[in-house]
């Protein structure tokens, strides 16, 4: 039995259990869900940076899922290509994930069907350093304890939609409840990124925020992954352009026909409102259910 161990605990999230455990009961209480969610979501869109800066967002997303009530089978978790270059998405070869609440188990037989599919790769190395997908398995350890997990890298190609509704199809043949999960962050606007079109400062951070990642939410709200995808690639919008699109796709093909804005922000707008302090650079995070 081969374990996946965590590699950025106590880095982008606590590294013991009670501290852990703290950290995702305040990111819970630290925001509402709205009174009418869909129903059942069956995908979401979730940040993955550093719990301090996203943490809350994100909980919000696996605390919509289950105010629905009904129990997840599965989590199949896209996440961002921040290292990988592979020519197919790639999933894990372990048969657990190891946080500071534990092990989850990995969804052996729904990987083995994606195999069989040539629809992935099976490449651990993939994962070996990826934070993208390890900063939301706590969330779904504490709030679902019984779900297991399906961890997929999934790179900016432009095939990235067309898999994410093939999987949708083989997976759906299969018994029990899966909610997809597309982990990406938004525009990384600054000279810390390299990416600054409209320049420095205040003005420039405004509109990375209400232009460059509102065009990323207007398309995931309406599924239009492969409208998302490439804006995502052309605009530099989403860390995570291939995850997102493999969500919406998959969420699509369930039956999904809008998404729901749970919440949004900026680390620029969060160093503000715990720090005190700015910067001249900032990241965008966006929690979204559908």
């Amino acid at each position: 039995m081969e374990t996946r161990e965590p590699v950025v605990a106590g880095q982008f999230y606590p590294g013991r259990r009670q501290a852990c455990l703290a950290e995702i009961e305040a990111s819970l209480a630290a925001r509402s869900l709205p009174e009418k969610l869909p129903d059942p979501i069956v995908a979401g869109i979730v940040p993955h940076a550093g719990w301090t800066f996203s943490g809350d967002l994100a909980a919000l997303v696996f605390a919509a899922i289950r105010h629905g009530g009904q129990a997840v089978e599965t989590f199949v978790i896209f996440g961002t290509a921040h290292g990988y270059f592979g020519p197919r998405p790639a999933v894990d070869a372990s048969t657990s994930w190891r946080t500071p609440l534990g092990t989850a188990t990995v969804a052996a037989e729904r990987r083995e069907a994606l195999l069989a599919e040539e629809l992935v790769l099976n490449d651990s190395a993939a994962h070996r350093r990826e934070h993208s997908i390890e900063v939301q398995v706590p969330f779904m350890q504490h709030l679902f304890p019984e779900a297991r997990i399906l961890p997929i890298i999934v790179p900016p190609d432009p095939g990235a939609a067309a898999f994410g509704q093939r999987l949708a199809e083989v997976l759906g043949k299969q018994d029990g409840r899966i909610v997809y999960i597309g982990s990406t962050d938004l525009t990384h606007y600054g000279p810390r990124y390299g990416f600054t079109p409209q320049g420095a400062g205040a003005e420039a951070l405004r509109w990375a925020h209400e232009v460059n990642d509102q065009a990323f939410i207007d398309a995931a709200l309406h599924l239009d992954a492969q409208h998302l995808l490439s804006e995502g690639i052309e605009r530099q919008n989403a860390c995570g352009p291939g995850a997102a699109a493999a969500a919406l796709a998959a969420a699509r093909q369930r039956g999904a026909t809008e998404g729901l804005l749970l919440a949004r922000t900026n680390s620029n707008e969060v160093m503000q409102s715990r720090m005190g302090t700015t910067s001249s650079d900032s990241v965008g995070y966006a929690a979204m259910v559908f």
